[in-house]
């Protein structure tokens, strides 16, 4: 059943968003059949047990997002969404009673922490790309899909004869309306710098193995180790 309702999400949302329904789905359905219920019709009543078991284990962010997914997901499927009735809402303050709404902040990056880890940086190949993605991050404020969906090609001038490039999709423009955002000269100086190592067209961000080799695109989760490997190095002085 829930394979026949995916695949008509399929090409309505982005492929992230449908991975994380149906991640969402799983684990919820997985519960059911722990309790012998069945996951599809929902009730208000078993929706809102599984809000008060995520609420032992999982964050008030989670547990909500999984919330939204069902509901979303059966309203969407021409199932009954049981997700806005009144028991579902007490569990759900409950949950914020027990574990609270406070949510663990990353630490901003800030322009003097920015420039100490492109100090740290030399002009090797992997240690430019990493100038890269410091600097499109710093200035672009994208998340990190969003990042490695940038591509030499969206890169232009506007009117007034500055550089900026263009984010095609994002997380809140699924349309592809389009926003197009200003390049520093900085960036702009990287961008070419990087350009004529990658290439200048297809994905400006790629991932480089220990051999030296460029690949065609950068996985998201690959932003981890990078910035991992780049505060050792500003720490250990290399």
């Amino acid at each position: 059943m829930i394979n026949k309702i995916f695949d008509k999400f399929d090409g309505a949302f982005a492929p992230n968003t449908i991975r994380a329904y149906r991640s969402d789905f799983i684990q919820y359905e997985k519960w059911c059949i722990e309790q012998g219920i069945k996951p599809i019709p929902a009730t208000a009543d078993s929706i809102a047990s599984y809000v008060d078991y995520l609420s032992h284990n999982a964050k008030n962010a989670t547990i909500r997002r999984r919330i939204n997914s069902l509901g979303t997901i059966l309203k969407l499927s021409k199932n009954y969404d049981p997700t806005k009735e009144p028991e579902v809402t007490l569990a759900l303050k409950r949950m914020h009673r027990r574990i609270g709404r406070a949510q663990v902040q990353a630490a901003p990056l800030t322009k003097s922490l920015l420039n100490q880890l492109l100090d740290s940086c030399d002009n090797s190949n992997i240690r430019l790309r990493n100038k890269v993605l410091l600097r499109l991050g710093y200035e672009t404020m994208r998340r990190r899909s969003e990042l490695c969906s940038f591509r030499f090609e969206d890169i232009s001038q506007s009117a007034n004869g500055k550089s900026v490039i263009t984010l095609t999709f994002s997380k809140t423009d699924q349309c592809g309306i389009g926003k197009v955002m200003p390049v520093s000269k900085e960036l702009m100086s990287l961008l070419k710098d990087w350009g004529r190592v990658a290439g200048n067209e297809g994905y400006i961000l790629r991932a480089i193995n220990r051999h030296g080799q460029i690949s065609d695109s950068l996985n998201p989760s690959g932003f981890t180790p990078v910035l991992r490997i780049t505060q050792k190095r500003l720490i250990m002085g290399q």
